[in-house]
């Protein structure tokens, strides 16, 4: 989608710091079921968990569009550093907008400027990339050819590939019921094979799956998920693993958590033209939120 403008609007329904943080929001960059409207699900535990879960992105087709905040917390050598985002999603465009904000400094410098990401089928473009990135250009990836598939590398999780994942779903329990935000919500706890989940994932995510399999340190991602007593997920946990492709080696635990809120909100989303696209080369390891 190079070189053109797309704009949609969802229809309204009802209601240790930067050097990780590069691992992650730059990690490949240097190399590089059932669907359809349906009644509020109900009961205590809705039926079979791993059978609620295969319908959990469809549930959010359903709703068009929502609210979201992402957290990516990455454990690696004794350091931990928390990435947040902040954005909205259209998930029956599959197009989406995020803040992305980096951890300060160790020694508590100024705050990084936030990285805008844009979230297509099988493109991810961010801007205030850092690196000798121009101010006004943006960086496109394609997501098929990053290693994690992009679940990892822009520091968030697309919300939608994220939902995707729980379509690889082997095993899962219900919790219990809880409360989330004011709202009344199904805990699941399970497993989900990543490369299964690529064989069931729409068009956009397929091959983004099958290469964060490929590319991750074991397609095993534990999760816990909660969904509303329409099938919608309010929040979802994933834990993945992956080498940081430094020297030395060792492997880096990422928990990422999406939460989903004000379904049906407005949703804007304009990619941006050929020219307004970075051609040159982007430093690796670079990545300081700074311009």
């Amino acid at each position: 989608m190079v070189g053109r403008n797309r704009e949609r609007e969802a229809g309204k329904g009802p209601g240790g710091g930067p050097a990780l943080a590069a691992v992650v929001v730059c990690v490949c960059l240097a190399g590089a079921g059932c669907s359809g409207q349906g009644a509020a699900v109900q009961g205590a535990n809705a039926g079979d968990p791993v059978a609620v879960l295969h319908r959990a992105a469809d549930r959010l087709v359903d709703a068009k569009s929502a609210k979201t905040r992402t957290a990516m917390e990455m454990a690696s050598g004794g350091t931990r550093v928390t990435i947040r985002g902040e954005g909205v999603y259209d998930f029956r465009e599959r197009l989406g907008q995020l803040k992305v904000r980096l951890p300060q400094d160790p020694a508590g410098a100024s705050e990084h400027q936030p990285i805008t990401e844009l979230l297509a089928p099988g493109a991810l473009f961010m801007k205030n990339r850092g690196a000798g990135v121009p101010q006004d250009k943006w960086v496109r990836v394609e997501t098929a050819s990053l290693s994690d598939g992009n679940l990892v590398t822009g520091g968030a999780t697309d919300p939608f590939a994220a939902a995707e994942v729980l379509r690889g779903t082997r095993t899962a329990t219900f919790v219990g019921r809880t409360e989330l935000a004011g709202t009344e919500v199904r805990h699941y706890r399970g497993t989900a094979d990543l490369a299964r989940a690529a064989r069931g994932a729409s068009d956009g995510n397929k091959e983004a799956l099958a290469a964060a399999a490929e590319g991750f340190a074991t397609a095993e991602v534990p999760f816990d998920a909660y969904l509303d007593d329409e099938g919608r997920i309010r929040k979802v946990r994933h834990r993945f693993s992956f080498s940081n492709g430094q020297e030395g080696g060792g492997t880096v635990d990422v928990a990422s958590t999406t939460l989903l809120y004000d379904f049906g909100a407005d949703v804007r989303v304009r990619l941006p033209e050929g020219g307004d696209i970075y051609a040159g080369k982007i430093a690796a390891g670079a990545v300081d939120g700074k311009n």
